[in-house]
């Protein structure tokens, strides 16, 4: 939606069309209403405050008065009750026995020690937080979010993790108040009246007939920059910006078989949404549960970001959905949700999108560059490419 606004008011390009899979435009940033209120069918999508040129651009077409600004607040549910997140950041709200172990195992960590840093993501969490944030967040949450993929992920994307020292959580404790870099999102805006959907609806408005719905793309050929539909549609362009997952091009001519294979050995998970009309008593805006005995790992609740807003939703990974569920349930199974960063990931993505630009396609977004991007870096990204093609 933004490459193609900017493209038709700034560069004045009308010779373009916007090829969307679905009735309307948004992606997993799409919102339904359900129960009376907005229900964000991906998940908790929200607008981070931290790069003005994305929020400027996106006030446009939803304007500042129609967004409320907050401070983050979620929260950690662990065995031995609820603290606020980052866990090594709010150790000081357990009890002090508690939080003396956890120090004693932070400072016994790698990181502390001289150890040189891992390239996996499961060691690393040992080694950057000690054993006992691994064993009682980290591990059981990640699994539950990743699956057995964990073992694959590398350590090269966790610049999104919060980044708190052994000192830091020290002094956290000390002082009764967290300590250090605190996570993407610490404040963000959200709309008053509408689900995050509503602002990808107003851009694509802008668009008129550069854009068509119902395109479900399956195929692409190299030789002759063409995409084909599910119907047999086939579209011609002198250049190719792509957002979808590259799994999802069945067939794909003129492209060497060596990068073919690597499209193959991207990995990915897919995400249930689902939604409970009750209210949940908490001040937090969601929780990360990382209880294997519990299917989802993260709810998302509505009334603690607008008061006239019930219920609540859960997130859950696709393969710990159980069993059928009852009629009238609300449910929505997103098959691509996140990227996965395995180890080999930055190799197959730098070779596949350096090819693909000698050819004039381009990759553009979370799945285009299949990087773990929230909204707003996806913004920036293609108010960048604007400039470039």
């Amino acid at each position: 939606m933004t490459f193609a606004n900017r493209l038709k008011f700034e560069r004045h390009e009308d010779s373009f069309l916007v090829l969307e899979r679905e009735n309307e435009a948004g992606g997993l940033c799409r919102s339904k209403i359900v129960g009376g209120a907005p229900f964000d069918i991906g998940g908790g999508h929200i607008l981070d405050v931290r790069r003005p040129c994305v929020t400027e651009y996106l006030f446009q077409f939803l304007p500042e008065k129609e967004w409320d600004r907050y401070v983050r607040d979620s929260r950690i549910e662990l065995r031995s009750g609820t603290i606020s997140h980052p866990i090594e950041a709010n150790i000081w709200q357990m009890p002090i026995d508690e939080q003396v172990e956890y120090l004693e195992s932070i400072a016994k960590a790698g990181c502390n020690s001289g150890a040189p840093m891992p390239e996996k993501f499961v060691d690393w969490i040992y080694w950057k937080l000690g054993e006992k944030i691994a064993a009682a967040y980290m591990i059981p949450y990640n699994k539950k979010m990743f699956g057995d993929q964990l073992d694959s992920l590398g350590t090269y994307w966790l610049e999104k993790l919060p980044s708190v020292s052994f000192k830091e959580t020290l002094l956290s404790c000390l002082t009764r108040k967290a300590h250090g870099r605190q996570p993407g999102h610490a404040e963000y805006f959200y709309p008053k009246q509408y689900g995050y959907g509503e602002v990808w609806l107003r851009i694509a408005k802008t668009l008129g007939d550069n854009i068509r719905y119902g395109q479900k793309i399956c195929a692409i050929n190299f030789d002759t920059n063409t995409v084909t539909t599910a119907d047999g549609s086939k579209y011609q362009a002198e250049k190719i910006i792509t957002t979808i997952p590259w799994a999802e091009f069945k067939e794909i001519d003129g492209m060497p078989e060596d990068l073919r294979a690597d499209i193959k050995k991207l990995k990915h998970t897919a995400v249930q949404t689902r939604y409970f009309p009750e209210n949940v008593d908490t001040d937090s805006q969601w929780t990360y549960f990382p209880s294997p005995d519990l299917p989802y790992h993260r709810i998302c609740y509505r009334h603690t970001v607008h008061n006239y807003w019930d219920g609540y939703w859960t997130e859950t990974n696709a393969t710990r959905v159980e069993g059928e569920l009852e009629d009238g349930v609300t449910r929505f199974l997103n098959d691509y949700a996140y990227p996965l960063n395995t180890v080999e990931k930055p190799q197959i993505m730098a070779r596949l999108l350096k090819w693909c630009h000698t050819r004039n396609v381009f990759g553009l977004g979370r799945w285009g560059e299949h990087q773990h991007y929230n909204s707003d870096l996806t913004v920036e990204r293609a108010m960048a490419l604007v400039e470039c093609v």
